[in-house]
């Protein structure tokens, strides 16, 4: 048998075993040096996550106005007391003497009170709105849990493909050499020498197309963690399946406590209470005032004391307005609550399909194609050896080893990235 030939069918029986893929990837395979590459496992880049993730701090962010709303609707009157203070020089001319100067005051107190139960309407309404902030905050962490799994699954995956497709080129090149010396020599045929040559560029396309890849999704997985600098991660774990843990019936039984659909649940809440709220400011305030004052001249004062009750007439503004508008906030508030309702539970049955799916097809990868690619790349070596196959049939057998490693690559990303999916849908693990 020709030793180069041989040495590619044995490495590449090496590369379809099951276990290759399954080790951490050094930072030789990146397309950036290796001082720029952070090592991060994943529950490291989760706690990153949930200190730094933009889109997580903005949502926080909003949890001071609605704190400061729903402090302001405690308060004991909406409307605040209001304080006046007259102060009045007069100069009253005198037959036959000089004017009389007199200083006169007035100061009074008024305060408007609400008719229309305005006061607990807009208790519920800014209470319901802090909940819902509360529970779309506890959403949008589970959200950047999601996403940052997935991408950093996604970014394990690809080392694992860089890392074989490196080793992928290295077989080809030497093959292809070979081949090329082989023929100079009179021994091989220029149809071996060009296919050699073809699968050789074949493999560094590959390697490039994954290098760029992984060096897209380390530039998002990095902007998610918001690492500082140029430094980009570099993913240190298993992409071996783990355990689900759970059933179907579990994820359905924990669909109340989905933190999204409790804030929906909430929003309409409040937007009913903001509903009952306009309604009820139909109603007048009723503005009640007590003023004091001292009046006349210096001989003569006068001391005043007056009790004024003002109502305004509703007779042209109605709100009209505010009404309409949170009726159609409150009318879509439902319509949203009740579309996440029908659609979550679906949305859950789907992907526990598509999950359990993906872990069979991962399976049968593992336990059924690879030992069956293996087993024909040891046949092959025997029938080369033999005269029985040209280089044709070796490299179709080796490009199908190659293949099934890489779908299986593929396979193990996708499962991550639906499980990870799943639970965020479901609302798992409950908290």
């Amino acid at each position: 048998m020709r030793p180069n030939m041989l040495a590619l069918a044995c490495t590449l029986l090496f590369l379809s075993s099951p276990g290759f893929g399954q080790v951490t990837p050094v930072a030789s395979t990146a397309t950036v040096p290796a001082t720029e590459l952070t090592p991060l496992s994943l529950p490291e880049a989760l706690a990153k996550a949930a200190l730094s993730n933009p889109a997580l701090r903005a949502k926080q962010a909003q949890l001071a106005a609605a704190e400061g709303f729903n402090t302001d609707a405690k308060s004991l009157l909406f409307n605040n007391p209001q304080l006046s203070v007259d102060k009045t020089r007069r100069v009253v001319p005198q037959a036959g003497m000089g004017p009389e100067r007199r200083n006169e005051w007035n100061g009074g107190l008024s305060q408007a009170f609400e008719t229309g139960g305005q006061g607990g309407f807009r208790r519920e309404t800014a209470a319901s709105a802090l909940e819902a902030l509360r529970y779309e905050i506890v959403d949008t962490q589970r959200q950047v849990r999601s996403d940052v799994s997935s991408r950093f699954y996604r970014v394990l995956a690809l080392q694992q493909r860089v890392e074989l497709e490196t080793q992928a080129l290295k077989l080809f090149n030497d093959a292809a050499a070979a081949v090329q010396k082989r023929r100079s020599a009179g021994e091989d045929t220029k149809l071996d020498a060009n296919v050699a040559l073809v699968e050789a560029e074949r493999a560094r396309n590959q390697l490039a197309q994954a290098q760029e890849q992984l060096t897209e999704e380390r530039a998002e997985l990095a902007a998610r963690l918001q690492l500082v600098g140029p430094a980009l991660p570099l993913a240190q774990g298993e992409l071996t399946p783990q355990a689900m843990g759970f059933a179907l019936s579990d994820l359905l039984d924990s669909l109340d406590s989905q933190p999204r659909l409790l804030a929906l649940v909430a929003r309409e809440k409040s937007a009913n209470s903001r509903y009952r709220l306009e309604r009820a400011s139909r109603s007048p305030d009723v503005t009640v005032g007590l003023n004091v004052g001292r009046e006349g001249s210096l001989g003569a004062r006068e001391r005043l004391t007056t009790i004024s009750v003002s109502v305004p007439l509703p007779l042209f503004k109605r709100n009209a307005a505010g009404i309409g508008q949170a009726s159609s906030e409150a009318t879509q508030a439902q319509i949203e609550r009740e579309s996440a309702q029908r659609d979550v539970r679906a949305n859950v049955i789907s992907l526990w399909s598509r999950v359990n799916s993906q872990e069979q097809r991962v399976r049968r990868l593992q336990d059924v194609v690879l030992p069956a690619l293996t087993e024909n790349l040891s046949l092959s070596v025997k029938s080369r050896q033999a005269g029985q196959i040209g280089l044709l049939e070796l490299i179709v057998v080796n490009r199908q080893a190659l293949d099934a490693r890489r779908d299986l690559i593929e396979a193990l990303s996708e499962y991550h990235s639906t499980r990870a999916a799943l639970e965020l849908e479901s609302g798992w693990p409950k908290q």
